[in-house]
């Protein structure tokens, strides 16, 4: 369970997070949608421990992230937007140097880069040099080095935004399937990255302005469905 509790975040007198709350329950999808400057960044920047709350606490799995750092990292599994693959690697070896990070050692290393190349349904490309990939593999092998480790949470930044929505969709699909067990949080500007998520957390101006199910949200909150209403106007334009 992730536990966030009257968290601010505040860079001199500018406040990019104001006093939110909310709990995330294992094996949960959630989706962490705003516009920009909503404080999504500086949110998950603090979920992942690379910044500390100026005030409240995270808790990860009961594990305070700002006092108990490393134990609570050991928990998530983290792919940043853009995600700097070593391109003359293959897929293999990449995902064996990422192993390697996080002191994965002998046995224990071969079997777990076996086992996520087929979640990510990498197995067949494992040979490949990653810039010989289409950008939807790219994707694969980027999210395959966040689950190196087996991470209970799994937190990806825009993780589909380079990709087309057939593509973005299909990603998604895969990874729920094949990955049930890990709590996911997707944080992005595009509904469709989200709405399939069990429930979607709404930020504007640094504050949680909605935390539930993409059809209630559309009928309930003026946020999510104004953004819902622009993006699919753009796509039909297109």
């Amino acid at each position: 369970m992730i536990t966030v509790k009257n968290v601010c975040k505040k860079y001199g007198s500018f406040v990019a997070v104001d006093n939110i709350s909310f709990e995330i329950d294992d094996g949960e999808i959630i989706g962490l949608l705003g516009p920009n400057g909503a404080g999504k960044s500086t949110t998950m920047n603090m979920l992942t421990g690379f910044i500390e709350p100026t005030s409240g606490e995270i808790l990860i799995n009961g594990v305070n992230i700002s006092k108990k750092s490393k134990k609570a990292k050991s928990n998530i599994g983290y792919m940043p937007e853009n995600v700097p693959l070593y391109k003359d690697l293959t897929v293999k070896e990449f995902i064996n140097y990422m192993a390697e990070l996080k002191y994965v050692k002998g046995k224990d290393k071969k079997n777990m880069v076996s086992d996520i190349m087929a979640k990510t349904n990498l197995t067949d490309v494992q040979n490949k040099l990653i810039k010989n990939l289409s950008r939807g593999y790219k994707q694969r092998v980027s999210m395959a080095g966040a689950l190196v480790g087996n991470p209970k949470i799994l937190i990806l930044d825009d993780s589909t935004s380079a990709v087309d929505t057939a593509t973005d969709a299909s990603i998604q699909e895969s990874f729920n399937e094949r990955i049930p067990d890990t709590t996911k949080i997707i944080i992005s500007q595009r509904i469709s990255s989200v709405q399939n998520a069990s429930r979607i957390i709404v930020l504007n101006d640094g504050v949680v302005d909605g935390f539930d199910r993409h059809e209630k949200l559309l009928e309930t909150n003026e946020i999510y469905r104004t953004i819902y209403e622009t993006q699919m106007k753009g796509k039909e334009e297109k």
